[in-house]
């Protein structure tokens, strides 16, 4: 099935306009969110996420929670660290991870959907 074209006989110059000033607004929102996108397109990184949105966490639990090792979890902690979407806050030798205050807006709401659509494991 091929795309229909777009046909029209006056582009409405004022409304393209106003759409490329909202977009240059939006400009670094809409780059932060990509990146944060872009860094929760992996699954074990996703889940990581979905976990720090509660709580925070070590290495050494998120390792336990995933079924991998500390090595592995930290060179998803690093990226995400990097990215700016998780924080580390060291309390003497353990450092805790948590969500970005900056990146909480957007990702907890999220984040908390797909907890209200988990089912509860049967008892």
């Amino acid at each position: 099935m091929n795309p229909t074209p777009c046909v029209r006989v006056f582009a409405d110059t004022d409304h393209i306009l106003q759409c490329q000033q909202h977009l240059t607004k939006a400009a670094p929102a809409l780059s932060s969110l990509a990146t944060v996108l872009a860094l929760a397109g992996n699954k074990v990184r996703l889940q990581m996420l979905f976990l720090l949105a509660d709580e925070q966490l070590c290495v050494c639990d998120l390792a336990d929670v995933l079924n991998m090792t500390i090595s592995a979890v930290s060179q998803h902690l690093r990226k995400l660290k990097d990215g700016g979407v998780v924080t580390a806050r060291k309390v003497g030798q353990t450092v805790f991870y948590t969500l970005s205050a900056e990146h909480l807006p957007v990702l907890q709401p999220l984040l908390a959907r797909l907890t209200s659509t988990v089912p509860e494991p049967a008892q």
